[in-house]
């Protein structure tokens, strides 16, 4: 909680690429198209499981996009950067105009990224870091956890005295009884 008794938001800014590189060996021969549809995927869901909001960016700093790209996937937002610009330059200004929000606690943000000065950058600019294989470990994590929770809720009806407590359902019956 922040000074005013408020959550702040929870942002994770991915650099995209990076991730996908450090599972690799997992994704083996696919196409980096597919591979960067599959990463947007699992951070939907990671998103949805985790309460976080996800920026997820991959640069095209060798492509040919003349302008940045977003797309909005419920709670992540892809970004593709322009020509020239590379994912890591992009991910330091997000995190310098978030700056003021993260002084106040009003956002905590934590950027998933390898690149070793990359995460001292984002350091020195108040976010936290997280590595990429440290994401994959802890999206996995998170998604065992829902999977688990999932199969632990009973199946069928739920009537309304399952949520009352015992007191209150006798309660009930005996006010029943009495009006008979």
């Amino acid at each position: 909680m922040n000074g005013r008794g408020r959550v702040p938001e929870r942002v994770m800014i991915v650099d995209g690429y990076n991730v996908i590189n450090a599972r690799r060996h997992v994704t083996g021969s696919m196409q980096l198209a597919d591979a960067r549809d599959q990463l947007i995927r699992e951070m939907q869901d990671y998103a949805g499981y985790s309460g976080q909001r996800i920026i997820l960016v991959f640069d095209a700093w060798q492509g040919d996009r003349d302008r940045r790209s977003r797309e909005k996937y419920g709670a992540v937002e892809v970004v593709f950067t322009q020509k020239g610009e590379i994912a890591d330059h992009y991910i330091e200004r997000l995190c310098d105009e978030m700056a003021d929000d993260i002084d106040m606690r009003r956002m905590e943000v934590r950027v998933a990224t390898s690149d070793a000065l990359e995460q001292t950058i984002v350091l020195g600019r108040g976010a936290t870091r997280i590595s990429s294989r440290e994401l994959l470990t802890e999206m996995g994590m998170v998604r065992g956890t829902a999977t688990a929770r999932q199969a632990v809720k009973p199946m069928g009806r739920t009537t309304i005295g399952d949520r009352l407590g015992a007191e209150t359902v006798e309660r009930m019956r005996a006010i029943a009884r009495s009006e008979k």
